[in-house]
């Protein structure tokens, strides 16, 4: 068995090369092609493969089947082929891969953490830290590692034949076997590693940590570095100067202004609910002894719709049924009745008006789409 050669692995940088197909097969998806050398990277840890064109076919996947790079093209392939990766990918990939190992070394030396989970998704990457960290550690760790971006210190790759002849501590997901490769972002972190990687750090750029959340034992982290955290931060801020503008609030302000009309909002609402209780009673009072009683009322929320109701059933000496809505959307309905039993009534009323509710058995809310007139003609109105 012919292992494929790994261009990428002394050279990510090389965007184009040559190569002889050494077999070409159908497969599910297209076709599997085996070349004595490549410069794509097939998927693996953590890392997504590399995409572009061989041969003048599209590369759709890059697997890697024990030593042998397998593409997955859309046409077969034969003889001496030229292939070029998306670098723009490709770059992505390894501003993302990098800048994860920033943080993974800077969280394990801190405070002990070790990554046990690691994904580069389309838009963000996740790590799973095994124990629990605060936002104040994590903002110590996206600062220390900015800082180390700035330094634009020179990435060091180092192989050794097998794990067990490797002098230094590093760190490492599983045990390894075969050849090591370790990858060193000099005073920051050492980990074992078979993914592509920029020449100096400062070709990440800028690293944000987004968000954390718990996770098992620990937390998982949200991340992005490079270009994306370029495209996040610029759409933040255009965001917040729109919301600047709207508040008119300086940009560091906004959430200030935001606390404001939040307390004004709440003002607002109190007051609301005091006159809306005044002018539910207030529409009780006036149906008091009326006996059953339907009514048809527009914009009632659910709580108000149910206030409506207690509050006339309590004077009205009969049967309520309290409706809000319209024809398009539906009805929402409470009906309660003081002292009654009105489970078989609800249950034919949704039978009949082709709703759905329930609740105690003097007291139903639900939701019928029926047309008013319908409703009216149930009740005999």
């Amino acid at each position: 068995m012919i292992l494929t050669q790994k261009l990428y692995e002394n050279n990510p940088y090389l965007k184009t090369f040559s190569a002889e197909v050494l077999s070409c097969s159908a497969a599910e998806n297209g076709f599997s092609v085996v070349l004595n050398q490549t410069v794509f990277y097939p998927e693996g840890g953590g890392q997504p493969c590399d995409l572009g064109l061989l041969g003048g076919a599209r590369v759709l996947d890059v697997q890697e089947r024990e030593g042998v790079i397998v593409h997955t093209v859309d046409a077969p392939l034969s003889g001496t082929v030229t292939g070029e990766i998306d670098w723009a990918r490709r770059f992505d990939l390894m501003q993302q891969h990098s800048g994860e190992h920033l943080v993974s070394g800077t969280a394990h030396r801190l405070f002990g953490c070790e990554n046990v989970g690691f994904h580069m998704g389309a838009d963000l990457i996740t790590i799973d830290f095994d124990r629990v960290l605060t936002m104040q550690d994590l903002e110590q760790v996206e600062a220390l590692v900015n800082e180390a971006i700035w330094s634009n210190v020179e990435t060091q790759v180092r192989y050794y034949e097998a794990e067990a002849v490797c002098p230094e501590d590093y760190r490492s997901k599983k045990a390894i076997e075969g050849r090591l490769r370790l990858v060193e972002f000099p005073g920051v972190d050492v980990c074992a590693c078979c993914g592509t990687h920029v020449a100096r750090t400062g070709e990440i750029g800028v690293v944000k940590l987004l968000s954390a959340v718990k996770f098992h034992q620990g937390v998982r982290v949200e991340l992005v570095c490079g270009k994306r955290a370029y495209d996040y931060l610029a759409t933040v801020t255009a965001q917040n100067r729109a919301v600047s503008g709207l508040l008119s609030a300086k940009p560091f302000e906004t959430a200030k202004a935001v606390e404001r009309l939040q307390a004004e909002l709440n003002t607002v609402k109190q007051e609301k609910t005091l006159w809306e209780s005044r002018c539910l009673t207030a529409r009780a009072e006036a149906l008091h002894g009326a006996g059953d009683v339907v009514l048809f009322e527009d914009g009632l929320s659910p709580d108000s719709l149910r206030r409506l109701c207690v509050e006339i059933m309590a004077v009205c000496d009969g049967c309520c049924a309290v409706f809000s809505g319209n024809d398009r959307e539906g009805w929402a309905y409470a009906i309660g009745q003081e002292g009654g039993d009105l489970r078989a009534f609800v249950k034919e009323l949704n039978a009949a008006l082709r709703g759905r509710g329930g609740g105690k058995p003097n007291f139903s809310q639900g939701r019928v789409s029926a047309a008013r007139t319908e409703i009216e003609e149930y009740f005999g109105k």
